[in-house]
């Protein structure tokens, strides 16, 4: 089970170690901690944007409720979506706890893009592993990072590409389990509709709001095609 779960978190794997290998040089190189704080924050907080966001508050000394507060504000993006797994996690017991703090974008798309089967046990102990070892990729790279940090030459150029590519992989991945690319075509307006109107502090947020209420509209109007189907044929 874990040569399979492997392979199917290799995308993020190859995403995760580069940026968590940058996170850690930003960390050792911007604040005064020992370097095994940073794989810590990994662990705990486990937030890509979130702990760089913190790194930045953190060497301006910003207090730690502030901290809490960007740090809530710029992950509210997860009430979103984290509510559309609710069902597929009930009956998990004390791992959808984990499953739920483990809960990251990259994460999200691997457990919505795969095959699942009828026995929900197992499949929450896929999810669970595929959680498990993403999160692993992520805290190595911190940790790679925080040790070489202030031993080697970081050229950090272009590495924002690869959350991009990243982005694109599992795209792709969604397309072909969902079969549907409507969803894509939303979402690839909303972000342009966001871009335009909005300032770039609040363009994350408002393209979630609008493919929310687009794709309630549209799932809407399914469920009203199909309830007029169904009573035609009664």
């Amino acid at each position: 089970m874990n040569l399979s779960v492997f392979r199917q978190t290799l995308p993020i794997l190859f995403g995760y170690l580069p940026l968590g290998t940058a996170f850690g040089v930003l960390f050792a190189t911007q604040l005064d901690y020992a370097w095994w704080v940073a794989p810590l924050m990994g662990v705990v907080i486990y937030a890509g944007a979130g702990q760089i966001l913190a790194v930045s508050l953190l060497a301006a000394n910003a207090g730690l409720v502030e901290v809490f507060v960007a740090m809530f504000v710029l992950n509210a993006r997860h009430l979103f979506y984290g509510l559309s797994l609710l069902g597929q996690f009930r009956g998990a017991g004390l791992r959808k706890l984990y499953l739920i703090f483990g809960l990251t974008d990259e994460t999200y798309s691997l457990l919505t893009s795969r095959p699942r089967y009828q026995d929900r046990r197992h499949e929450q102990e896929i999810d669970f592993r595929i959680t498990g070892f993403n999160q692993c990729y992520w805290v190595i790279g911190c940790a790679l990072g925080a040790l070489l940090g202030d031993n080697v030459v970081f050229d950090s150029t272009g590495i924002e590409y690869a959350l991009v590519a990243l982005f694109i992989v599992l795209t792709i991945e969604q397309l072909k389990a969902l079969g549907d690319s409507v969803p894509m075509w939303i979402g690839a307006a909303a972000a342009g509709i966001a871009m335009l109107l909005l300032p770039p502090a609040h363009q994350l947020i408002g393209a979630i709001a609008i493919v929310t209420v687009a794709l309630l509209v549209q799932y809407r109007r399914i469920r009203t095609s199909q309830a007029g189907k169904e009573a035609r044929h009664v």
